[in-house]
């Protein structure tokens, strides 16, 4: 059974550029190992941060 399937074209969060967005993409869904390793990067420098109030150190900790 064969199936002819157009890929599904995304963007990639890095660069903008087009990736493949399939099975066939290792990077998914980013368009390399460059950007994909990029991101990474960017992550581990804590260039990008997940936003939480801000509590007082002082204060009760029962959230």
């Amino acid at each position: 059974m064969s199936e002819d399937f157009t890929p599904r074209i995304v963007r990639c969060p890095r660069c903008g550029g087009d990736s493949v967005y399939s099975p066939a993409n290792a990077f998914r869904p980013f368009c390399s190992e460059r950007c994909k390793n990029h991101d990474l990067g960017a992550w581990a420098n804590e260039e990008f941060n997940i936003p939480a109030p801000l509590t007082d150190p002082d204060g009760p900790l029962d959230a």
